[in-house]
């Protein structure tokens, strides 16, 4: 941190500055222009461009095109799989230097402590993590997760530098229907950033839910739906993550006009996307390849994104502003040579210089021991209610399919991609285990599971036979977490996720192979999906239109109603 006399004195070039970048141009997020001269750095602050600087250090950027960092403005970092310090490592050289986090996951499973490992977390990491405070534990009463928090829970941590405000409001039901429990919470930040989940929402519902305070909006799927929001008020985030993949629809939105109010963000995406496409800066390049103007786009990822939540210190090369900069090979490629997070260069000496939280959330799986038996459906009706996959979102279908009656079972049927699908409980509250039916796995045998079930984050369970699926619920105990591939009474491949059964205690490199090892040995049991754990752990978040599935049984969303 630099103070105010040596941040004037450097700018003014009255002494040298703390790091002079010199030798590259500076692309302008506000006119589009490129900026000749030194950029001069005090401590974690721009203060000085388009002007010639001397400096303590020199660093050569000749050739390379100066960008403000990526802010990614909704993630949770638990569906990285690494802890908040190897996302750090992972993302912050592709240029990300802000993440907007909320620690949804690890609340639902541990409560407040999770929320506070973040806290925590966020005051060591290079990247600059910012919080918002998880307004959805448990996301609905019709699921069983580990923990529930009230406002009175949130209210003692607002203050805390990390915070924004509260988090998505996924619950919107609520909001329009004015939950006692919401209205307290919203009543709490009134005035704060508020974020948004309102996948679909329209008309006077739409009016209503945004009239409460919220601001922002990662769940629109369609450019009618986002400009709608956009109509209205909100900041929409177009959504790139491993699952929900929304680039494309909302693409063809972004242009210099729209660009000021729309932003970007991953929500979930693991190691291994990112390390075969990329982050945000997968993003940019795409944009610009399918004909976004690069203005549009590098705005969209930073200036926009921090006004957008309130940062009004960063998201631009200029004084002033805090010193995250992306030195690119080209704008076209968004390719960084070289990332600064507040004055610091990125790279292993930073991370080193790091001091570690200690994780938390070991041996939070306490799932009863079950048996093929529990996976038995014993409906008395052939008319089955299936959950119907649909690739690249996590909104789903609601089918029906007549499948027979065998000995008081349903059993999978192949020729129609039927599996089983089942939840069960891990928290040691009541043992509850439902099972259901799914379409669009593509599975032929085997089974696959997952400690990662949004957003209760029980065991998800999806397979041909019983006792596979036994096998594989069973080891995710042993792991303490983590996915499974099973087959023929054999675990094929694995990833353990001590770490409340979110996250690795691995280095990314080694999650990156064991996620490698886990899409092949799906795929070998016929699997479709590019990423079937994560398509499986959405089966069960709240998101209309859908049929979900969660220890309780399967829950028609739309009337909020469990209906077996």
């Amino acid at each position: 941190m630099s103070n105010l006399t040596d941040r004037i004195a450097q700018g003014r070039g009255d002494q040298p500055a703390d790091i002079v970048l010199r030798g590259g141009r500076v692309f302008d997020v506000v006119t589009g222009a490129f900026l000749d001269g030194d950029v001069a750095i005090c401590g974690d602050t721009i203060v000085g461009t388009c002007a010639g600087y001397e400096g303590k250090q020199v660093v050569d950027v000749t050739g390379l095109t100066l960008v403000p960092g990526f802010i990614d403005t909704h993630l949770h970092i638990e569906s990285s799989l690494v802890t908040p310090f190897e996302f750090d490592r992972l993302v912050t050289p592709l240029g990300v230097t802000t993440a907007i986090c909320d620690p949804h996951e690890i609340a639902n499973v541990l409560g407040v402590a999770g929320i506070d490992y973040f806290l925590q977390a966020a005051l060591k990491t290079v990247l600059d993590i910012r919080v918002n405070l998880s307004s959805c534990v448990p996301s609905t009463d019709m699921e069983t997760a580990g923990a529930r928090i009230e406002a009175d829970d949130l209210i003692p941590l607002m203050d805390h530098p990390a915070v924004i405000g509260l988090a998505e409001v996924m619950n919107y039901p609520g909001v329009i229907h004015r939950d006692a429990g919401l209205m307290a919470k919203l009543d709490a930040f009134a005035g704060r950033h508020i974020d948004g989940h309102a996948p679909m929402l329209s008309g006077r519902d739409l009016n209503a839910y945004i009239a409460a305070g919220i601001r922002t909006e990662h769940e629109a799927t369609s450019a009618d739906e986002a400009r709608e929001k956009l109509q209205k008020g909100m900041r929409v985030l177009i959504r790139e993550g491993s699952v929900s993949k929304d680039m494309d629809a909302l693409l063809p939105l972004l242009d210099e006009r729209t660009s000021p109010y729309m932003c970007l963000c991953t929500d979930d995406r693991n190691p291994l996307d990112i390390g075969e496409h990329g982050h945000l800066d997968f993003v940019i390049r795409t944009a610009i390849a399918r004909g976004v103007p690069p203005l549009a786009i590098y705005r969209a990822a930073s200036l926009s994104a921090a006004e957008a939540f309130g940062l009004k210190d960063r998201g631009q090369i200029a004084p002033g502003k805090r010193a995250d900069i992306v030195a690119l090979g080209s704008l076209q490629n968004c390719d960084a040579q070289i990332v600064f997070c507040g004055g610091v260069q990125v790279g292993q000496a930073a991370f080193d210089a790091r001091k570690i939280t200690p994780p938390i959330g070991r041996a939070s799986v306490k799932a009863p021991a079950v048996t093929a038996r529990d996976f038995r459906n014993t409906s008395n009706k052939s008319d089955t209610d299936v959950i119907g996959i649909l690739p690249g979102k996590i909104i789903t279908e609601h089918l029906h399919y007549d499948i027979a009656i065998t000995d008081g079972d349903k059993a999978a049927d192949l020729t129609r991609d039927l599996v089983k699908i089942a939840v069960v409980e891990r928290h040691g509250i009541n043992g509850n285990i439902a099972t259901g039916f799914v379409q669009g796995f593509g599975l032929q045998r085997g089974a696959i599971a997952s400690t990662v079930c949004h957003d209760h984050h029980n065991i998800a369970c999806v397979g041909v036979n019983d006792a596979d699926m036994a096998l594989a619920a069973t080891r995710l105990g042993e792991l303490e977490g983590g996915f499974v591939v099973v087959a023929d009474g054999k675990v094929l491949a694995e990833l353990a996720l001590p770490v409340a059964g979110l996250m690795s205690l691995e280095p990314f490199e080694v999650v990156r192979a064991a996620l490698e090892d886990l899409r092949t040995a799906a795929r070998s049991l016929g699997v479709t999906l590019e990423e079937p754990f994560l398509q499986l752990a959405f089966l069960a978040l709240p998101v209309i239109p859908m049929l979900k599935i969660t220890d309780r049984g399967l829950v028609d969303v739309a009337k909020f109603e469990i209906i077996a």
